[in-house]
């Protein structure tokens, strides 16, 4: 039997682009759940959002979370409703200017 190919979001591939030219920071969670270790390194280190925190969680699983002014969320959830982020729409409004 063929398989369908998964039909891909315009709203969530556009999201994606939009996130690509946020900073992003690399950390391991260690021995904390992925998002403790996202917010202890967030104040440890004072980074700014907007921010795209990648959590190693094992070898296998990278956990991917959105800093913002308004707290911690899932990139997937950032990539979906990007347009609900003030401070994407500076990003937003970049990527159109350079088209």
């Amino acid at each position: 039997m063929a398989r369908r190919r998964k039909r891909k979001s315009r709203r969530r591939q556009e999201g994606r682009r939009i996130l690509e030219n946020v900073p992003q920071f690399s950390i391991e969670s260690g021995e904390d759940k992925p998002v403790t270790a996202a917010r202890k390194y967030i104040k440890t280190e004072g980074v700014i959002p907007p921010a795209l925190l990648l959590v190693k969680r094992n070898e296998h699983t990278t956990d991917r979370y959105f800093w913002a002014e308004k707290g911690l969320f899932g990139a997937q959830y950032v990539e979906e409703n990007h347009f609900l982020f003030p401070s994407l729409r500076v990003e937003t409004e970049e990527l159109s200017l350079a088209r």
